[in-house]
């Protein structure tokens, strides 16, 4: 019989990817979320607020062989003072969930959990979070990871880097240059673009995603990433060259975040193996 996943978050950037992804490799999807009409129809979706009305997941738990948590809130806003004010509400989401007796959790994480680190990123890599959404991620990671070992479920914490794709959702400098394209501008001012980092298309971050909760051998921190580093620059120029876009990226206009590592990627080691055994 096919696992059931249940998948919060389900409308979002990233969990419209990750539910068809996980539909087409044979699972049943149970998808939550605020607004459910952008989720593939193959799901049983529940319309829902997790943090108020949670008890129709919950009285299902039985019926569900894991929960990915994709929920979140003001993800690309690093300094919203949601990612502090709703802790609590996946806290309590999260381990009513696993108290009920669920036995395998998933949750989305990000390299920002980390701060500022220059090389390679891998499980065992120290956190030193140093914004609002960093800081709440690593809580959240370690409040999961204790409470998983409790209930004696099984942990998996989903590492994501820097997402590219489906562009006119993701809220990154790639969709300001195509909002600023569409207006008209001839120019785009950027940072250096000097910083190296470990850019993912969503569908293949969803892609591992998918597989990486599909199975349960391959646990704990997983970097779901390419592994290796390129610069901001060479994303950009390929950006506007493979969308014949006419705009010109002007660099060094803009200082580099100093939250910004000149190099940082994500050990791919566990991904592949996932990737590797699934074939």
């Amino acid at each position: 019989m096919a696992k059931t996943i249940l998948v919060t978050g389900a409308n979002g950037y990233i969990g419209q990817k990750v539910v068809k992804q996980l539909l087409d490799l044979g699972l049943n999807v149970f998808a939550a979320d605020l607004v459910v009409d952008g989720i593939d129809p193959r799901a049983d979706c529940l319309q829902a607020n997790l943090f108020e009305n949670s008890e129709e997941i919950i009285k299902r738990v039985d019926q569900i062989d894991t929960c990915l948590h994709l929920a979140w809130r003001n993800g690309f806003n690093h300094f919203a003072l949601s990612h502090i004010d709703d802790l609590p509400g996946h806290f309590r989401f999260i381990s009513s969930l696993l108290e009920a007796g669920l036995k395998h959790i998933a949750v989305q994480g990000t390299m920002h959990e980390v701060g500022y680190w220059e090389g390679k990123i891998d499980e065992n890599t120290p956190t030193n979070p140093i914004s609002y959404y960093g800081i709440a991620k690593n809580t959240l990671r370690q409040l999961t990871s204790l409470m998983a070992k409790k209930n004696e479920a099984t942990f998996q914490w989903l590492r994501a880097y820097y997402i590219l794709g489906d562009d006119k959702r993701n809220h990154s400098i790639f969709t300001k240059i195509l909002e600023a394209e569409e207006r008209g501008d001839t120019t785009f001012p950027v940072t250096s673009g000097k910083n190296a980092f470990d850019f993912i298309e969503v569908d293949e971050l969803a892609s591992q995603i998918a597989l990486s909760i599909s199975q349960s051998d391959v646990t704990g921190i997983i970097n779901t990433c390419t592994g290796k580093a390129t610069t901001l620059r060479e994303k950009v120029e390929e950006f506007i060259a493979t969308r014949h876009l006419n705009i010109t990226p002007q660099f060094g206009v803009f200082p580099d975040r100093p939250y910004d590592s000149p190099i940082v990627y994500g050990d791919n080691t566990k991904i592949q193996k996932v990737i590797t055994t699934s074939r």
